[in-house]
């Protein structure tokens, strides 16, 4: 879908963005008995700067690597798949590796409030399989199409340039 690096790291931004404020949401309401009323969107929204802040760290540095290694090397070929392929193999990609590492991060957050540094294993363990359930279909049926329709809409291809114009 981008087409260089800055509409990948806007595109990133926004998709991070809406992954990260859903995946709060959740893991606020499942912790406090799939409660989904503004009290638990005012905790999660709390919460969402520092999550925010990891998970762009993490997609950049960690995650959209192995997910496009991963899907280059296994499922699309680029130049003989359709885009929609490969942006459906990406997307599903980029899920294993973030729900891994923010389960991690979600575990080791909860641990500041528990205080309990032998739950940090079991709670990153037990929390991977809650938020990967989660996490796959927000991304492949909301999280990716909205994103995607806002990324085009504010930047219409062709309108970022992959090197800025000499002034």
């Amino acid at each position: 879908m981008p087409t260089n690096k800055r509409e990948s790291f806007i595109f990133t931004i926004i998709m991070c963005f809406c992954m990260v404020l859903w995946m709060s949401i959740y893991n606020v309401a499942r912790v406090h008995g799939w409660d989904f009323s503004l009290t638990t969107i005012a905790d999660a929204w709390l919460g969402f700067p520092p999550a925010y802040i990891v998970a762009m760290l993490l997609d950049v540095l960690i995650a959209s690597r192995v997910a496009k290694w991963f899907a280059f090397r296994f499922l699309v070929t680029p130049g003989k798949s359709s885009k929609l392929a490969i942006t459906l193999s990406i997307s599903t990609m980029m899920v294993f590796p973030m729900v891994f590492f923010m389960s991690l991060y979600g575990a080791i957050e909860a641990f500041t409030h528990v205080g309990d540094p032998a739950m940090i294993l079991p709670t990153w363990i037990s929390n991977i399989p809650w938020n990967f359930i989660a996490a796959l279909p927000w991304n492949l049926l909301i999280a990716g199409p909205v994103s995607r329709w806002l990324f085009r809409r504010a930047f219409p291809e062709g309108t970022v340039l992959a090197e800025p114009v000499a002034a």
